[in-house]
């Protein structure tokens, strides 16, 4: 290995662009928030260090033989998160980096490309959710974050158009176009700076935009050492010691890294983004991430040890998983599917270690494609859900999932094809800080679940073992919550001693129900006896729905909401105690 003198910031990101830096496949992929973009160029402007970088020097006949991936450029928090694959012609030597990607790629975004990041209160598959946005210098005035020096920001083009007292904006990939330092000059005299701004902000917009001028084009700031040698095993020896010594590459990132290295037909790393970014997108979509896969690859494959260790991701243990990849994947896929049909998504399903014993099983009976939606196997699939129902409410992956994965891993293997062991399962956790039996305490504490609360949908889910979750379900308020601002509850004549009791029980499971999309757009902001007349206006579908609905037979006007409420409470702690004991 050897050290070499630093790099002026323009010419790397010109090399980055040429694609003359790329990224092995053993690297993860970019993480950074844009705070951290721009506290990295805060820190280059105040002549800040910014740490040294290791870059693999790969010959040009060496390059055909491994797999690499270009930087990321216009950065999408949803659509775009990884990295395209790298076209190597080997016509030419490449550099990769082994350590300073996260730098790097902040580099390469802020002065050539963009980063899109969902606005808060939008609903992730919304589109205008992630706004494009590039980075900007304020011009005038230094940051009002005692942190930083100077303000840069991720800005909307109608955001960076913003010009008063306290703000000039400059887009800061421009001044890679200014190869000279007049060009900083005429820039600050063709938008007049100087004629708007009094002398404390126009000398500060001098000094920022010809710092800012010098540190992309003048300093070395990249200081790096290179490592030559052509063996993967070395390279891969020092990737890993750079970056397990720390917390910021997670130890997934570094198992993936090393699988990426060992499988020998297929792109691991690839394979897993594109099969994560697959079932993230079934039904309503979910929340899983390479952790989930790579830890269900390990419970599928029968491996005795299923824990993250690099050990369990050695050479032999990486190419069993690789040709059984087809399977294990199909597995896991009907395994998301089947519990999106139970009317689960990225909300509601707490715990998506409790997906693996389901995957695990389906791998076990050879499952196809149509399992989930098929109207065979019903009672199979009905024992899936009580099971799965159980262990979410109980939290049985919280602490160490690895003591939960492997016993019930072990019964499903002697239990054969025939059957889910529901049973099994309960009778084996019985007694221990797993158990998936309920106490009379338990089945109390189910009714302190609100709205909102992941784990609401799958209390609510017990009370409707035949609901045909194919339609998509909402957690239903059969009093409208919209009722029950304080205003409203004084317009409607309730007492001030009940308003507070009115506004307590309001979102607890006592005022909740599972209810059809369409019946609850329907249904609003309509007072619950007025809908429910309208809507069932023969007495014998009402009283189904009741029943089926646990509505107790009392007065269902608005006022007498609180006998409703503790009346209601009470059939829900008898139909769970019918139900879980």
């Amino acid at each position: 290995m050897s050290y070499e003198t630093a790099l002026k910031i323009s010419d790397v990101i010109n090399e980055i662009h040429r694609k003359k830096y790329l990224l092995p496949a053993i690297q993860r992929e970019f993480v950074w928030s844009t705070y951290q973009i721009e506290r990295l160029f805060d820190s280059l402007m105040r002549d800040y260090p910014i740490g040294s970088f290791l870059f693999w020097k790969v010959e040009k006949d060496k390059t055909s033989e491994y797999e690499f991936y270009e930087f990321l450029r216009e950065y999408h928090e949803r659509d775009k998160k990884h990295n395209p694959k790298a076209n190597i012609t080997g016509d030419e030597e490449i550099t990769a980096v082994l350590d300073g990607q996260q730098r790097l790629t902040s580099l390469y975004i802020g002065l050539k490309g963009s980063f899109a990041y969902k606005l808060p209160r939008k609903r992730w598959d919304n589109d205008q959710a992630y706004p494009r946005r590039k980075l900007f210098l304020n011009l005038v005035s230094q940051s009002k974050d005692p942190d930083f020096e100077y303000e840069f920001a991720f800005l909307t083009k109608q955001e960076s158009e913003k010009i008063d007292e306290e703000y000039f904006w400059f887009p800061v990939g421009e001044i890679l176009n200014y190869k000279e330092p007049g060009k900083v000059n005429s820039y600050l005299l063709q938008n007049n700076v100087f004629q708007n701004f009094n002398k404390e902000k126009a000398d500060f917009a001098n000094h920022a935009l010809f710092k800012l001028h010098a540190t992309i084009h003048n300093q070395g700031s990249i200081s790096y050492y290179q490592e030559k040698s052509q063996l993967l095993d070395k390279v891969l020896n020092i990737f890993i010691r750079i970056n397990s010594g720390g917390t910021v590459l997670s130890y997934s990132d570094l198992l993936l890294s090393i699988a990426t290295a060992q499988w020998e037909s297929k792109d691991a790393r690839e394979e897993i983004n594109n099969f994560v970014d697959e079932i993230n997108n079934i039904g309503d979509g979910f929340n899983f991430n390479k952790d989930f896969v790579l830890k269900s690859c390990l419970v599928l494959s029968d491996f005795n040890d299923i824990a993250f260790k690099v050990d369990n991701f050695n050479k032999a243990n990486m190419l069993k998983i690789e040709n059984n990849w087809d399977r294990i994947t199909n597995s896991i896929r009907i395994a998301v599917s089947l519990v999106a049909s139970f009317g689960y998504n990225r909300e509601t399903l707490t715990s998506n270690n409790a997906i693996i014993p389901i995957a695990y099983f389906l791998n076990k009976i050879n499952a196809k494609d149509t399992y989930a939606l098929s109207n065979k196997n019903l009672e199979k699939k009905i024992k899936i859900k009580k099971w799965l129902v159980l262990s979410l409410i109980k939290r049985a992956f919280s602490g160490q999932p690895d003591n939960v994965l492997r016993p019930i891993r072990k019964i499903i293997q002697e239990s054969g094809k025939d059957r889910y062991p529901l049973e099994t399962i309960i009778s084996y956790f019985k007694g221990t800080n797993k158990t998936l039996i309920f106490s009379d305490e338990d089945i109390e504490n189910l009714l302190y679940y609100k709205y909102g609360q992941g784990f609401t949908f799958s209390v609510l889910s017990l009370l409707y073992p035949s609901l045909d979750y194919k339609n998509l379900f909402h957690v239903d308020h059969i009093f409208p919550k919209s009722q029950f601002t304080k205003a409203k509850l004084r317009k409607k004549g309730i007492s001030e001693d009940e308003i507070d009791t009115f506004q307590k029980y309001v979102n607890f499971l006592g005022n909740l129900q599972l209810l059809e999309a369409t019946p609850n757009i329907e249904k609003l902001n309509k007072n619950f006896d007025l809908w429910l007349y309208e809507t069932y206006p023969n007495e014998n579908d009402r009283k189904d729905y009741m029943k089926k609905h646990l509505i107790p037979d009392v007065d269902l006007s608005f006022e007498n909401f609180i006998e409703f409420f503790e009346r209601r409470e009470k059939m829900l702690k008898h139909e769970f105690q019918k139900i879980l004991q």
